[in-house]
This record gives structure tokens, C-alpha cells and sequence, in this order.
């Protein structure tokens, strides 16, 4: 598992005024929450999260906080991380401090392994879940959840409980969804649907 230290400051007011003008000094308002304390409200600096969570394991990156006596030496995940939806630059963020021995809850990529047959013959593979989630020991994150899908035919699909983990990980799911599937291309479909209306004007002529 990916780890990293980063530097927070503690935040003694709160409120969208105050939020405000931390962004406008360059900074992020954040809050580390988590079993057996206090939230605590802190701030961060945007270049400092981002380089700490620029890692293989992204989000699931271990951070040992730094330089804030409240939190001083807590190990976090970031477990949001809103962005301005022009500017796309950091709004506020969210840290959940962990146990090392016990187990979490974290999302894990989907990476799809070779080419399936269904779009050798044309067809489309569709991802409908990039991410997972897998209940693991912090230090036991998969970096990423492989699925081959060679063998796949058009039409065919992969669900949740057919997915693989590695050891030490488990899957977390109430409903058996669908995570890939291999569809035929709309134009072919399209193609189809307007040979079956000629057939049936001509039909309808006769």
C-alpha cells in the first residue's frame, strides 16, 4: 500500500465565509472524521493533497498527517473531494482516519484484461462499474481489480458475484449487478430494425 505524509493546519472557524476566503488565500477546507473522535475541521494545501495522493493507489493512499497537533500523526484516506465544476479547481475535502488492524471499505479499480471475442466480431465492451468496493485491511488495498474478458461474446455479461478479488480482499454488494457487458453496435441494430420495417411495408403493399 501506497503511503504519504501531508501537511494540515487546524481550522478554528467554520462556515462558508470562512471557506471562502481560505480558497482565496489557496487554501482547501477540509475535515478528518472517523471511530472514536471528534471531527475535526482543517485546511490543506491543494498542491500538497494532490502530490500526496499521486500515487498507484490514488485515493486509497495512506496519509499521515503532519504539522497539526489535533491530528498529529492519524493516519486518513480521502474520501471526498469536491472540485468547482468550471474551474475544476479544490472545494473541500473529506479525510477518514483509520485503524490499520482493522478492516475498511475502499473503492478499487476496474481494469479489463485482453480483447473479447465479441468485439473482434464487432461489437462494443462497456464498463459499467470503473470502480468497486472491497472490504480489506488498509494495508491490503488491491491497487486494482483485473477482469479478463477475452473470452466474452456479444451479449454476454459479467456480474459482481463472478468477479475475483485477491486474497485478503472481499467484494461489498447487496444487489448481483452487472459490471461489463459486450453490446453490438447501434448502427448494426439500427440497420436490422429498418430492414424489419421494409419487410413489413412491403408485406403490407402485397
Amino acid at each position: 500500500m501506497a503511503q504519504a505524509e501531508l501537511n494540515v493546519e487546524i481550522r478554528e472557524n467554520t462556515g462558508k465565509g470562512v471557506a471562502r476566503k481560505l480558497r482565496a488565500a489557496g487554501k482547501v477546507p477540509a475535515v478528518v472524521y472517523g471511530k472514536g473522535m471528534e471531527p475535526t475541521a482543517i485546511t490543506v494545501e491543494p498542491k500538497a493533497l494532490e502530490q500526496a495522493v499521486d500515487t498507484e493507489a490514488g485515493w486509497n493512499t495512506l496519509l499521515t498527517l503532519k504539522g497539526a497537533p489535533a491530528v498529529e500523526g492519524k493516519i486518513v484516506v480521502l474520501k471526498e473531494l469536491d472540485l468547482h465544476p468550471l474551474r475544476r479547481e479544490m472545494v473541500c475535502a473529506d479525510f477518514h482516519a483509520i485503524d490499520l488492524k482493522t478492516k475498511n471499505s475502499f473503492m478499487v479499480p476496474v481494469v479489463t484484461v485482453g480483447k473479447s471475442e465479441g468485439e473482434k466480431a464487432g461489437g462494443s465492451l462497456q464498463v459499467i462499474r470503473h470502480e468497486l468496493e472491497v472490504l480489506c485491511l488498509p494495508t491490503a488495498v488491491p491497487q486494482s481489480i483485473e477482469i479478463d474478458v477475452a473470452a466474452l461474446q456479444i451479449g454476454d455479461v459479467v456480474h459482481v458475484e463472478e468477479v475475483t478479488v485477491p486474497e485478503g480482499a472481499e467484494l461489498v454488494y447487496d444487489v448481483n449487478f452487472t459490471v461489463i457487458t459486450v453490446v453490438g453496435h447501434k448502427a448494426e441494430v439500427e440497420e436490422g430494425e429498418e430492414g424489419e420495417g421494409g419487410e413489413a411495408t412491403e408485406a403490407a403493399e402485397e
